[in-house]
């Protein structure tokens, strides 16, 4: 039981790391599609790693095919609902960031 419950609490950890992460990058990048990848990306990793790490604390059980099914269903929904909403806001009219010794005026030049 003690290695079941240190890879349990490790993955549990991790996906609570992946998390913080991703609250920081939503904090700290500059414009909304960066904040929306950040979100995405770490979000959707962290969930599934502390579902997993519930998962293997349960041990073989209805409980934790149940969170497999859900580890499923976010590493289905959540990429699909990020993309949604970025290309909502394209469609609204919000412009990605560039910087500005690389912006969208000079790469078209070149």
């Amino acid at each position: 039981m003690m290695i079941q419950e240190t890879v349990a609490v490790a993955l549990v950890l991790l996906g609570a790391i992946f998390m913080f992460a991703g609250s920081v990058g939503i904090v700290r990048l500059p414009d909304f599609f960066s904040r929306t990848h950040a979100a995405g990306k770490t979000d959707t990793l962290g969930i599934m790693l502390s579902l997993a790490g519930l998962a293997v604390y349960e041990g073989w059980s209805l409980n934790s095919l149940k969170l497999l099914v859900v580890i499923l269903f976010v590493a289905i929904v959540n990429p699909v609902s990020v993309h949604a909403l970025a290309k909502a806001a394209m469609e609204y009219g919000i412009k990605p960031w560039f910087r500005p010794e690389t912006g969208e005026t000079e790469a078209k030049e070149k």
